[in-house]
């Protein structure tokens, strides 16, 4: 099953026990190599790593390998990819991107539970695969006070409108309520935010800006907010 962010086959290779970070390595090639599209595209996070079948790949002709250094989503364009050891930022980079396969090989499970939610991959384990949800992987998301709700309904809508994301100006806004409006946010923790962030399906990172912010005044920042929107709040 593809999903909003990842309308493409999707699998992600993930270390089982009594396995091998080559045997995991291995998986991934295999999948990516029975998907159809493009040519194959390894991303690591430095051009030296350890790895044999990965290494093997990489030296075919029409294989590319890009790092993390420089590197653009806009490169896996129409391309079967192979992304290894990604942490939580690059992760949240590729949303969006069109790429015609992907599997990601995983690190470590921190890096990339809320990836797995949000992509429903095929899961690739020792002597085992795992299908996709036919209904996704539900979010846990707690109630909300109204107030709030609708407030990142409209982000959400906003933020829809646009290729690249939130921009400064409805950042600014938020912002600035955030700091206007104490009580309001005073009610909410951070995870429940980025819950239903999730939930309204904002791009990755949206929803760690957002989280962000909240995470921020809680710890008692304050922000730089342009003249304009200084005194605004949702109403």
């Amino acid at each position: 099953m593809s999903s909003e962010g990842y309308p493409f086959p999707v699998a992600i290779a993930q270390l089982d026990e009594q396995d091998s970070r080559e045997l995991q390595n291995a998986r991934a090639v295999k999948w990516l190599s029975e998907q159809s599209g493009g040519s194959i595209v390894v991303v690591t996070p430095q051009k030296r790593f350890e790895g044999d079948s990965l290494k093997r790949l990489i030296a075919l002709p029409g294989t590319t390998h890009l790092s993390w250094r420089g590197f653009s989503a806009g490169a896996l364009v129409h391309r079967r990819v192979i992304y290894a050891w990604p942490d939580r930022q690059h992760l949240n980079d590729l949303w969006g991107v069109e790429a015609d396969a992907l599997v990601v090989i995983e690190w470590g499970i921190e890096e990339t539970s809320e990836w797995i939610e949000d992509a429903n991959p095929v899961r690739l384990l020792r002597g085992r695969t795992i299908q996709p949800s036919a209904a996704g992987v539900p979010l846990k998301v707690t109630s909300l006070p109204h107030d709030v709700v609708q407030i990142l309904e409209s982000i959400a809508r906003w933020a829809a409108g646009y290729d690249s994301g939130l921009k400064w100006n409805e950042e600014d806004k938020l912002k600035a309520d955030m700091m206007n409006c104490p009580e309001r946010w005073a009610r909410v923790t951070v995870e429940q935010v980025r819950a239903k962030c999730r939930e309204l399906k904002m791009r990755p990172n949206d929803v760690e800006t957002i989280a962000g912010f909240l995470e921020r005044r809680k710890q008692g920042h304050r922000f730089n907010v342009r003249s304009s929107y200084r005194d605004f709040k949702f109403s």
